[in-house]
């Protein structure tokens, strides 16, 4: 038996497809909008529709960005001949809310996996090879200490020597 309205269960089951929303949670946040101001609500829909259409990759260090360089690549601030490798772009931001680090990233999109048939061609490993064709003086690799992070460590220190 069904508690809801159709749209009320179908805007619970699609909040609920979020990462770390269960079913309740994504209850909450049906009835919040719900009685949320319509202009609100246009407004939060609005939002969500404009950052899938124009966030996309910086064309330099891969990090999401609503322009074609992010905010890092760009500034004149930062030592852009030292680069960290991470591998997403919420490792970039943990970094960065350090405020220790001034030089800038790239970001692989993810870790050499074979369980999960995730192999060198598959994250940006190449783009990061061509970064360092440059004026690279220092590249840290910051990737997530489980195995795979510690696999994409080992591959890419051979790889740069």
């Amino acid at each position: 038996m069904d508690y809801y309205s159709s749209q009320i269960t179908k805007l619970i089951e699609e909040l609920s497809r979020l990462p770390g929303i269960g079913v309740k949670s994504a209850q909450r946040l049906a009835f919040h909008i719900i009685n949320m101001p319509q202009e609100q609500v246009q407004r939060f829909a609005d939002t969500m529709v404009e950052a899938r259409n124009n966030i996309r990759y910086c064309k330099k260090c891969h990090t999401l960005t609503d322009q074609e360089l992010c905010p890092i690549c760009s500034s004149s601030e930062r030592d852009q001949k030292t680069i960290m490798v991470v591998e997403t772009t919420r490792d970039l931001a943990a970094y960065e809310k350090t405020g220790k680090y001034h030089g800038v990233y790239h970001v692989l999109h993810g870790a050499i996996s074979p369980l999960l048939n995730v192999t060198p061609a598959d994250i940006t490993i190449k783009e990061l090879l061509v970064r360092l064709q440059q004026d690279v003086k220092e590249v840290i690799i910051a990737t997530n200490p489980r195995v795979e992070g510690e696999a994409t460590a080992i591959y890419l220190s051979k790889i740069i020597k």
